[in-house]
């Protein structure tokens, strides 16, 4: 009996020592699985100041895979400010290509072999400064041995612009008893027609058809009006923006239901960083449409990158309704600031029903 009587002593030691969680988040149906949704972190990679708060926000992350059942940590693209240059900027930057690549590679590391992460890759991970051309590093810093999840989901890819096996246009699977097949395809900044059709084909494959169909890309949708984008200003060729991907991919495309993006947004109010839209395709389900990019917020152009704002992607095991809440572990990993770290705003807190 004394053993017993110590050892339960001990266990109750243990958990008054444990840490006092500031804002644990939760499902709010234990049967939920959730995908974690990264707005662009180029403001976060690009100031050594704030790279320790993109770290905070994968770490953050790999902390919930099992509180929150994260089945995917999806990323809009932008991981880094300049894809290749050795003189560094002051104006807008204190780091030089090589060492904001390296801190992106560093900040995703904390989820290898833990949990797949998705990246469509942005502008700013191609060419000179940002995205003009089409070479890029993302290959050499995020091949697919390198993190064991990948494995175990992707599907398919396709070569990029330079020719070469990547994972910038690729392919991933995932089930769940009540929402049944996931396929999730991620694709590279501006894609080529060819990379449009690939997708298409893939999606279209009859081992694929009855998949609910989540496709990510970079340039989508503007911030506030949610109208595509169109003829930006980029040398890149030949390319597509987001009038065409939809017209060439998501409104042919039945089984197409959710389109996530980032790219776009302007200083200001946080109804500058983000934009809805939802529009029928040509099978007459309801394709939803979201834009976050949250680069801005935290002091603008120049600020702290992003203030640590995420977006949990709730998939309640109706099998049908995606719940959508707007977090920031910045703020809610402190008691006198967690008050702040929730945004529950018609724009920032939202449900989406895939219609089967």
């Amino acid at each position: 009996m004394k053993k017993i009587l110590s050892l339960a002593l001990c266990f109750i030691c243990l958990l008054a020592n444990a840490q006092d969680r500031a804002d644990q988040q939760h499902l709010s149906d234990p049967n939920s699985f959730s995908m974690i949704l990264l707005g662009d972190p180029q403001g976060y990679t690009k100031y050594d100041i704030n790279q320790p708060l993109f770290e905070l926000t994968t770490v953050w992350c790999a902390d919930n895979i099992d509180n929150l059942n994260i089945k995917a940590v999806l990323v809009t693209g932008d991981l880094i400010e300049q894809n290749e240059k050795i003189i560094r900027n002051r104006n807008m930057l204190n780091q030089t290509s090589r060492q904001m690549w390296e801190w992106a590679s560093h900040c995703m590391a904390r989820l290898d072999n833990k949990v797949p992460y998705i990246i469509a890759t942005g502008n700013h991970e191609y060419g000179y400064v940002r995205g003009d051309e089409g070479f890029t590093h993302f290959p050499e810093y995020f091949p697919i041995e390198r993190n064991s999840k990948w494995l175990d989901c992707a599907v398919a890819n396709f070569p990029n612009r330079e020719g070469r096996a990547s994972l910038e246009n690729a392919a991933y699977e995932f089930e769940d008893e009540h929402w049944g097949k996931i396929l999730v395809v991620a694709v590279e900044w501006a894609p080529r027609d060819e990379v449009l059709e690939w997708a298409k084909n893939l999606v279209n494959r009859e081992k694929y058809q009855n998949h609910t169909v989540i496709f990510i890309t970079h340039s989508f949708l503007h911030e506030r009006t949610a109208e595509r984008t169109d003829n930006e200003n980029y040398k890149i060729q030949p390319r597509n923006y987001g009038r065409e991907i939809w017209e060439k991919l998501v409104f042919p495309c039945k089984n197409i239901r959710l389109v996530l993006c980032g790219h776009t947004g302007v200083p200001g109010d946080f109804e500058n960083s983000v934009a809805y839209r939802n529009d029928k395709n040509s099978a007459g389900k309801t394709v939803h449409q979201m834009m976050f990019n949250v680069q801005t917020l935290g002091g603008g152009w120049e600020g702290n990158g992003g203030d640590g704002w995420l977006r949990i992607l709730e998939f309640l095991p109706d099998g049908k309704t995606i719940k959508v809440r707007t977090y920031s572990p910045l703020f809610g990993i402190s008691p006198t600031t967690k008050h702040l770290a929730h945004r529950t705003g018609s724009i920032d807190q939202f449900d989406m029903v895939i219609e089967k």
